[in-house]
């Protein structure tokens, strides 16, 4: 499996498009397409027929994926930092950010 800078949960902020400068938690992550939910960014109307558990139909807004290329994480201090991966003292590998050195749980 991949590895990636960001893990679901992980604060981010957007580096280009419509939504840049913009900050979101990544709700869901999609390995497959290199892609990322993240919550309030990206979104999208979205036209939805009625069905049984939605009788009504109509349009809804929710988030679309955004490419990993386009987003990069914020650290605790509210500053996009780089992600590296170096080993802990335990010997097991942990991401941590290159700006403030700390590691990222």
């Amino acid at each position: 499996m991949a590895k990636f800078h960001i893990k679901k949960g992980d604060k981010v902020t957007v580096l280009a498009g419509e939504y840049k400068g913009q900050t979101g938690t990544v709700i869901e992550m999609l390995p497959s397409k290199n892609k990322a939910l993240v919550e309030g960014i990206n979104v999208v109307k979205k036209h939805m027929k009625p069905s049984a558990t939605n009788p009504q139909g109509g349009i809804t807004e929710k988030e679309a994926p955004i490419h990993l290329s386009n987003l990069m994480y914020v650290d605790a201090n509210g500053k996009a930092s780089r992600v590296g991966r170096k080993e802990d003292e335990n010997g097991k590998l942990v991401r941590y950010s290159k700006k403030t050195q700390e590691t990222i749980k």
